[in-house]
């Protein structure tokens, strides 16, 4: 008799959105008091998108995307979040993206973003360095859907459908010396485009780094689409990092370049506030941010808070990676 066994971040079937809700847009948008020209109350109340210009759909998403023929493509049943998914219309309108400003409602500004031609780097410790454009990765690439939860350090949530491919995928192609001890990705630089990158007191470009451990474990993915279409530029298209048991400023966006080093990187807000945001950002309900708790979260769709998980619920995949580090501040 064959077996299932549920992985430790997975709920009761009943508990997730349906499938075919889901691939309705229309109708899930209802289902959350949703319309193309707006958003509900309930919603304005908990997401504070209020005064978001939504495109027809609901939603502000890529358009135009040369490999939007790749999509949607094959979901991954291993991985599945254990609450429903938070509403398109709500995600591509409330996003972090510092390169376009610090508020919530970039998602306009962020289309200005020029995602072809967009050239992925990789160099440093590794036998097969190269320079590689964004469709021809994407032909090397398996691509799969996966579900995730997102948590920011803000102490929000939401759940992401992300397609795109596993970092480890990436990393065999890299082929890191025995030497390379982590992975440093960097953002693009183009102030012309991106006005937030005018603003000469932050350290640009955005830097994010991981450990290679972090990098090859299986939850470590690369987005390049959601809700089953190319990556939105709100959402950093046209490749960025979802790591869903650390806090959503270590998930960097719009990646050009990923260096394999043997130097432990120093991020883009460890720079401006190591005391606050540094290296690990390791999802933890325990140890509170310096300026507000992190034992409950507050859920992006409706408003509910509900406790937060030691890594994000994720323990079992990735609790490995961090023994005999416990002296240092893991979920910074």
């Amino acid at each position: 008799m064959h077996i299932l066994r549920k992985r430790g971040w997975e709920l009761p079937e009943a508990t997730a959105t349906p499938e075919a809700v889901f691939l309705n847009r229309r109708q899930l948008l209802a289902g959350f008091g949703l319309t193309a020209g707006g958003v509900a109350a309930g919603a304005i109340a908990a997401g504070g998108i209020a005064g978001s210009a939504l495109l027809p759909g609901g939603a502000l998403a890529a358009e135009g995307d040369p490999s939007a023929g790749l999509y949607p493509v094959p979901r991954n049943e291993a991985y599945t979040a254990g609450r429903p998914l938070t509403p398109e219309a709500i995600t591509s309108t409330y996003n972090n993206f510092y390169e376009f400003g610090s508020h919530k409602q970039i998602a306009s500004a962020a289309q200005a973003l020029k995602i072809r031609p967009w050239e992925l780097r990789i160099d440093g410790l590794c036998d097969n360095p190269q320079t590689i454009a964004i469709d021809d990765l994407l032909k090397k690439m398996p691509l799969e859907e996966r579900l995730y939860r997102h948590r920011c350090v803000e102490a929000w949530s939401m759940t992401v459908p992300w397609s795109g491919f596993a970092l480890a995928e990436l990393v065999r192609l890299a082929a890191p010396s025995s030497d390379a001890k982590y992975l440093r990705m960097e953002t693009f630089l183009d102030p012309d485009v991106a006005t937030g990158q005018r603003a000469s007191w932050y350290p640009w470009p955005y830097v994010e780094g991981l450990t290679l451990a972090e990098a090859t474990n299986e939850l470590a993915f690369i987005a390049t689409g959601v809700y089953g279409k190319p990556l939105a530029k709100q959402f950093g298209a046209p490749l960025r990092l979802a790591v869903p048991w650390k806090y959503g400023f270590k998930s960097i966006k719009s990646i050009v370049r990923i260096s394999f080093t043997d130097t432990r990187p120093v991020s883009f807000w460890e720079q401006i506030a190591a005391s606050e945001y540094g290296f690990w950002a390791n999802v933890n309900p325990e140890v509170p941010h310096p300026r507000w708790s992190q034992a409950s979260e507050r859920l992006l769709a409706t408003g509910e808070r509900i406790p937060t998980r030691l890594f994000n619920g994720y323990g079992e995949q990735v609790a490995g990676l961090y023994t005999g580090l416990e002296g240092e501040a893991l979920y910074m």
